[in-house]
């Protein structure tokens, strides 16, 4: 069985398949070719950049400019409300767009305005002059782009066969990564607050539009769309995970292992400056750090899908993956030297890129149903986005008042574990 998806597209701008009922991607003609997998991962890149510059530099950066006696408070405040926005704005926009019935496709409108409308927010960022027009230009990025990033995720299970969904869903790992680097990148080198957030926005607008023209997407007819009635659709949002088990034990497993993530990563400064006692500059000391964990990353996320791809066996990769992440989180709590610092960083990045590829893949084979994915798929992106709430939340007690970073590590250890063991509880993924 092939690993790589069959170039099938023609050289100019493909028109969208007729309209019908959602349907597995087998079922509606050839899957898509190479084209456009590079154009939704550079499409998926831009949405990373415009969250990312912001959040690696430019928003501290303002706060300290802003509120500079309370800068620490003031970023919590901003990016907290955005996380919130975040956590609703996913489900509801990939619900939507399950149900647009627009000539151009379910998702392509939905990448469209979330694109246009996160530009404009970084371009209200950029002429921010008080805390409350930083909140109100962020919870618009943050609206808008989730849009986006709804539309362009729910396009994966449209079009890409199940076989192939790991190299795609790697593809999209390593996007996320190129992503962060990029919008870290241009915050650092655009000159300024105002040209970095404008940096970010054209960048993302720009990314946006070899996706958009290549013109690929799933329709649905007027007359497939149900009734919409207020109660049905805000209910839809809850799945009973008692009569889809397979998908509530994937929620939770996602949930677990981004946890685990998001504390290893958050405190790294800290860690480095009360734990290990780094000698030089500690923001250089987390940068090196943080590219230690990319480079290994990049160096799994794909081959990792492919794999999977061909074995068919996604659960034995996400379980693990999970093992290696508990691993490098206790070689962090236990091993506190810059040394054990370092590889700690690399294992954490083999470790993820493995899980980054293949969970996404296995989450698309336990959607419950072909109509409603983009809904899905929000509800499941809110496992991503809660823990970056509650990892602060959860840590700062801990390191504090509980066993410091020793303690905290083990806690993140010992979440990664549990998200590989209950992996197993997912019955329909080989």
């Amino acid at each position: 069985m092939t690993a790589e998806p069959r170039a099938a597209e023609p050289a100019g701008p493909e028109e969208p398949a007729e309209p019908t009922e959602a349907s597995e991607p087998a079922e509606q003609g050839t899957a898509p070719g190479g084209r456009w997998v590079g154009a939704l991962s550079l499409a998926n890149i831009g949405v990373w950049v415009g969250w990312f510059g912001p959040l690696q530099l430019l928003l501290a950066r303002q706060a300290e400019q802003l509120a500079p006696e309370h800068k620490a408070s003031t970023l919590a405040l901003v990016t907290g409300l955005g996380a919130a926005v975040s956590m609703v704005a996913n489900p509801v926009f990939g619900a939507l767009s399950d149900r647009t019935t627009a000539r151009a496709g379910r998702r392509i409108p939905w990448v469209v305005a979330g694109v246009a409308g996160g530009a404009a927010g970084l371009v209200l960022l950029s002429l921010a002059a008080s805390v409350t027009a930083v909140i109100a230009g962020w919870c618009l990025v943050q609206l808008a782009l989730n849009a986006a990033f709804a539309a362009l995720t729910a396009a994966v299970p449209d079009q890409v066969p199940p076989r192939q969904r790991g190299l795609v869903g790697g593809w999209l790992g390593v996007s996320q990564v190129v992503g962060i680097l990029v919008g870290t990148a241009l915050a650092t080198v655009a000159g300024g607050i105002t040209a970095g957030y404008l940096a970010c926005a054209g960048f993302s607008v720009l990314a946006a539009v070899p996706y958009v023209v290549m013109r690929r997407d799933s329709t649905l007819a007027p007359a497939a769309r149900p009734a919409f009635r207020w109660r049905t659709f805000l209910t839809g949002f809850w799945i009973d995970p008692r009569r889809h088990p397979d998908f509530g034990w994937a929620w939770l497993t996602r949930f677990l292992m981004n946890l685990s993530y998001s504390i290893s990563t958050m405190y790294l400064l800290y860690y480095l400056t009360d734990a290990v006692r780094y000698g030089g500059d500690a923001d250089t000391g987390v940068l090196i750090l943080t590219a230690l964990n990319a480079l290994t990353l990049l160096s799994t996320v794909v081959i990792s899908g492919i794999r999977s791809d061909r074995s068919g066996h996604r659960k034995s990769y996400v379980i693990r993956s999970g093992l290696v992440i508990a691993a490098a989180t206790l070689l962090l709590g236990v091993w506190q030297t810059w040394t054990g610092a370092v590889v700690a960083s690399l294992v954490l990045g083999l470790g993820f890129g493995v899980y980054t590829a293949v969970d996404f893949a296995l989450l698309t084979d336990v959607l419950p149903n072909a109509e409603d994915r983009g809904k899905d798929l929000g509800v499941i992106n809110i496992a991503n986005a809660l823990p970056q709430v509650l990892a602060p939340v959860i840590a700062a007690p801990v390191v504090t008042h509980l066993g410091g970073y020793t303690a905290l590590y083990a806690l993140a250890g010992g979440l990664a574990v549990a998200g590989s063991v209950l992996v197993r509880r997912i019955r329909s993924v080989p």
